[in-house]
């Protein structure tokens, strides 16, 4: 690798590098976000009309299910995908430590109890084998979480979900635009939550979320509860819930989905680019993708030893590093009574030591520079 310029810290404090960009993001769709906003506003339709059935569709086509029902965020998409299942109370559903705290959240809404289990440390992914050792008579579901944009391997947690005869949730929320061996994420198990949060690859200009299935009859019963239960006006079959997707979030989604494949391509070559620059820095481990796995790379996230000092020394110098996630479930205080330090070995080891570097559609060559340079510089000090 030909040498490159070294970048003052004077000079990454002028040039800051966002962790996620989206003036950048949105500043060249304006024209079709005020269009769609128009559009909206002159139908006077704004929950439950024609921009939340096309966003529908789209993503049913995309993801290659036969239903996708637009809700008001991934958590809900996770909750209601779950009840609808008839997951409750008395069933456990096995999730990693190692995830947003929603995934276990979406699970008690339910009345049911999470259960953990460890996950790989060289993908950060739910370990099957773990999984595995996990079942038990009470264990109902798996809720797989494609972390990062990495899609868990589908076949494997299809077999073991056949195998204990269990409903297999993918928790989608940071993939769209993965796949499994040419399966797009969302199509692996019985269901998926995805996630249109503003900084998810496929982002809202608010929160927003979708279930996608093929189950015709899960389909129908998430749609149920995501409108008070109502199955026509003034008949409600069963006790539901408001988490509708406004029509305007929709319209903006649709607006943007026709620039999701570019933006794709343009997360992967920066991602690429950082490996790049950092294949020759020993102290960076990136983490590895699973052969079988097309990642939708929502984030860049590599390990460090002494990475709290690290990010300090990251973001005093104008970069937005992040990191995702600190805690692992089992040792935030909601959920004291789902282990203890020790327990989960690899999450716990990867919670103190992973680091989001910035990323985003748009992010430039000189950006990505000043990252590695001043990750660089940030491990040399910390040493």
């Amino acid at each position: 690798m030909e040498p490159r310029h070294c970048v003052s810290s004077e000079a990454l404090l002028e040039h800051p590098v966002p962790l996620v960009d989206l003036q950048r993001v949105h500043q060249p769709l304006l024209i079709e976000l005020r269009a769609a906003f128009e559009r909206v506003v002159s139908s006077a339709t704004f929950v439950a009309g024609q921009e939340v059935q096309r966003l529908e569709q789209a993503l049913a086509e995309r993801v290659g299910v036969r239903h996708a029902i637009a809700v008001g965020s991934g958590t809900a998409a996770l909750h209601l995908a779950l009840q609808a299942a008839g997951i409750g109370r008395g069933d456990e559903v096995i999730l990693p430590p190692n995830t947003f705290f929603a995934t276990a959240e979406a699970v008690v809404a339910t009345g049911a109890t999470p259960v953990l289990a460890d996950v790989d440390e060289r993908t950060a992914l739910l370990d099957p084998a773990a999984v595995e050792a996990a079942v038990t008579d009470r264990t109902a579901a798996i809720a797989a979480v494609h972390l990062y944009g990495q899609p868990v391997d589908g076949e494997r947690f299809g077999a073991i979900a056949q195998r204990h005869g269990l409903f297999l949730l993918e928790d989608a929320a940071q993939a769209l635009g993965a796949a499994w061996r040419d399966r797009p994420a969302g199509s692996l198990g019985h269901a998926a939550g995805f996630s249109f949060y503003p900084g998810k690859n496929l982002g809202a200009l608010g929160d927003g979320g979708a279930v996608t299935t093929t189950d015709a009859d899960l389909a129908r019963r998430v749609r149920l509860l995501r409108s008070h239960g109502e199955e026509s006006k003034g008949v409600h079959l069963v006790s539901g819930f408001c988490e509708r997707l406004d029509e305007l979030q929709a319209a903006f989604l649709t607006a943007k989905l026709p620039h999701f494949d570019a933006a794709q391509a343009a997360r992967a070559a920066a991602a690429a680019l950082y490996r790049q620059r950092l294949e020759a820095t020993e102290q960076v481990r990136v983490l590895e993708t699973a052969v079988g796995a097309h990642h939708a790379h929502h984030l860049f996230v590599v390990r460090v030893p002494h990475r709290d000092a690290v990010l300090a020394s990251l973001n005093a110098a104008g970069i937005g590093a992040s990191v995702h996630y600190r805690t692992p479930i089992h040792l935030q205080p909601a959920f004291v009574d789902l282990g203890e330090r020790g327990h989960f070995p690899f999450a716990e080891g990867l919670a103190d030591s992973v680091l989001s570097l910035p990323l985003f559609a748009g992010i430039t060559e000189a950006q990505v520079d000043r990252s590695v340079e001043a990750l660089t510089h940030a491990l040399a000090v910390v040493a």
